[in-house]
């Protein structure tokens, strides 16, 4: 027999455990579900979160559960959910990969995304080592360094874009080369665009071969596609990225045009009453502060519903 919740959070980050952290505060019996995959699990630093500054992800979220232990309503388990949806009585079933089945009343999807890499062979080895998509995430660490570079493809892979992140790379570098991996017409756009507003940056539109992370510091080695090769002192790149796993697509949920779970704020439930979503997955403003706001306003939400439901009332979303 399946075991019943009043909330199901799915997902173990800052924006699932930031959910628990709220619902406690009302005491309604819940269930953590955590796969254990992070987006973040390569980063030893976390950044712009007061009192964790320069500190280890996984401490937080350790700190994190402990800090749930002492309400006693909250129960986590690590496990990878394969299956969601909305039984006929109303409740949401929950499948594990294992099996283990539990059913809950309100769910809250923080599930996050994953990156999807170009297809650059070495680029996998030089990401968070050589390779960083948030500049505030990590970049001041660099600082003082002759040049860097920009890779303008897929989510950077326009004028716009590429100069946004190029601008914050010079804040810690001299000089800044955009690498537009082979797209000439880009790289056109781009050296029409400095002219107009000149800056201490180059346009570089050869293609690239490999990426080679070098051993010192965050220096990366571009190899191109006519034999020549360039040292930058770390590369600036916001992959394009995807929802991990297909739950929504499980419960039919409405998406954006940037493909992260449609919400109604302030509580972001979901196109389908009942669900709710936080975090990297419901969020283009993909950061960790960003997580715990949306899994403080889920966590908020869930409860509301269930104390209006219980006595036939009218919540107050």
């Amino acid at each position: 027999m399946a075991s019943q919740y009043d909330v199901i959070i799915i997902g173990g980050g800052p924006a699932g455990l930031s959910s628990a952290s709220s619902i406690v505060r009302q005491d309604h019996k819940t269930l953590l579900l955590d796969s254990q995959k992070y987006r973040n699990a390569l980063s030893k630093h976390m950044y712009t979160v007061a009192s964790w500054d320069h500190r280890d992800p996984e401490e937080f979220r350790a700190a994190s559960r402990a800090d749930l232990t002492r309400y006693g309503s909250v129960t986590i388990e690590n496990a990878e959910v394969e299956s969601l949806k909305q039984r006929e009585d109303g409740l949401f079933q929950v499948v594990a990969g294992d099996g283990k089945t539990w059913t809950g009343k309100k769910i809250i999807l923080a599930t996050g995304v994953e990156d999807v890499f170009p297809d650059i062979p070495g680029y996998a080895d030089c990401w968070v080592s050589g390779i960083f998509h948030c500049l505030y995430c990590h970049g001041w660490e660099e600082q003082w360094v002759n040049t860097a570079g920009m890779l303008a493809e897929g989510d950077t892979g326009a004028v716009v874009p590429a100069l946004h992140f190029a601008r914050q790379a010079l804040r810690m570098a001299k000089q800044v080369t955009l690498y537009t991996n082979g797209n000439e017409a880009l790289a056109k756009e781009l050296m029409d665009a400095l002219n107009d507003a000149p800056a201490p940056m180059m346009v570089n539109s050869k293609k690239i071969t490999k990426l080679v992370k070098a051993p010192e510091r965050a220096r990366v080695v571009l190899e191109l596609e006519d034999g020549t090769a360039a040292t930058e002192g770390f590369l600036a790149h916001k992959p394009k990225t995807k929802l991990r796993g297909n739950l929504a697509e499980q419960l039919g949920l409405e998406m954006t045009p940037m493909n992260t779970v449609k919400v109604n704020p302030p509580f972001n439930q979901t196109s389908l009453k009942g669900v709710f979503a936080a975090g990297d997955c419901a969020s283009p403003m993909q950061t960790v502060t960003g997580a715990l706001n949306g899994g403080t306003c889920t966590g908020g939400g869930a409860p509301l519903q269930i104390q209006a439901e219980l006595y036939n009332q009218r919540a107050i979303f």
